[in-house]
């Protein structure tokens, strides 16, 4: 999720919070068509405080639909590899909207709410997902009137209990229709840093108030789209247009989790003939973490040589982790070479600098269990 795709051409769109942003003196950047804070007080001091405390982030940029009918979950699973059939009431899910190829269209969080599914698509493929699921006979509902928050960090359990206490009781993945501080909402415990945290989806008209609710607790500073990256990355978390695209597969990407034995026996989804392909005989190339030598990061597009000098791949995502106090970065290389520890080159402006495959994640996940 969080994807970096460029967005449509023309004005950027604004979130419900962009004037609450600006007040706080959010540095504002066109992002996927939108118009998002990228930082408010620093990407370090953000980064920081998520992994301390508890950082609200607005989402609202993001895709918000409703599946509904007893034939959605059926439906659904004839675009993803995922089980959505198999999803429990109150319980969301990862999954992947696949193409004929194998390739990922999105990467997409599946709710089940009483007689509906609720979908969170990326930005910029917003677009692309609703027309692809009307073309196969789905009738999405759109959710424009609402905007989506995430609450994230060790602390956002606090608060929450405070704001709401039902929805303090929610498992990891799991989900609800509640009030927080008085206003309906639709929240899950879940998000994209790596953290335990919330994310919730709000009206529109009643989201600068829900946020600066937040944001009068003393545990929660607002953080921005450099401070999520960084996050992601260091929790090797994927980026849609970055370390997922139409050409990458699930089995490519790492995500073959995804894919449970049900559908991998079934094998009735778009894409299953190469996906079994990549699941039976392994995929030519891997995502991996990388850890580059020195201090500076691997910048996405960067050539990657194995130790003969041959060419082994390219970065997709990379970046200095204020966490690690190093650079850290995803990539795909060879299989050969996807084996923990494997000695690598980074081709950079001619000059070969070392690096090694590590283990992903780079920071472990503390997400609540």
């Amino acid at each position: 999720m969080s994807d970096r795709s460029p967005g449509p051409s023309g004005p950027l769109r604004t979130t419900p919070l962009d004037a609450l942003h600006r007040s706080l003196g959010g540095r504002m950047v066109g992002f996927a068509g939108w118009s998002l804070p990228v930082q408010f007080a620093g990407t370090l001091a953000e980064h920081a405080h998520t992994r301390a405390a508890a950082a609200l982030f607005d989402a609202s940029h993001m895709g918000q639909i409703s599946l509904h009918g007893p034939d959605a979950a059926r439906a659904l699973e004839r675009l993803v590899p995922g089980d959505i059939e198999g999803l429990p009431p109150g319980r969301q899910r990862y999954a992947l909207l696949t193409n004929e190829a194998g390739g990922i269209i999105d990467d997409i969080v599946v709710a089940r709410y009483p007689g509906r599914l609720f979908v969170v698509l990326n930005a910029s493929r917003a677009e692309t997902d609703i027309a692809h699921l009307r073309s196969h006979g789905l009738s999405p509902e759109l959710h424009d009137d609402r905007a989506l928050l995430a609450l994230q960090g060790p602390r956002a359990i606090d608060i929450v209990a405070r704001l709401a206490p039902p929805a303090a009781a929610l498992p990891f993945l799991g989900a609800a229709e509640t009030d927080l501080a008085g206003i309906p909402v639709w929240i899950s415990r879940s998000g994209y840093t790596g953290e335990d945290g919330f994310e919730i989806s709000v009206p529109a008209a009643d989201a600068a108030a829900l946020a600066g609710r937040l944001l009068a607790e003393p545990e929660v500073a607002p953080a921005g789209l450099a401070a999520r990256d960084t996050l992601r990355l260091e929790a090797g978390l994927c980026l849609y247009g970055a370390d997922i695209d139409m050409l990458t597969s699930p089995v490519e990407a790492g995500l073959a989790w995804t894919i449970p034995k049900r559908r991998r026996q079934s094998l009735d989804f778009l894409g299953a003939a190469p996906i079994h392909d990549h699941l039976t005989h392994g995929p030519t190339r891997c995502r991996v973490g990388i850890r580059p030598a020195g201090r500076a990061p691997a910048r996405s597009g960067t050539d990657i040589a194995a130790a003969d000098d041959t060419l082994a791949g390219s970065i997709t995502s990379g970046s200095f982790s204020p966490t690690l106090n190093g650079p850290v970065a995803m990539g795909y290389v060879r299989r050969d070479l996807a084996t923990e520890g494997t000695k690598l080159a980074l081709l950079v402006r001619g000059q070969r600098l070392p690096a090694v495959v590590g283990a992903l994640p780079f920071v472990p996940h503390r997400f609540a269990r």
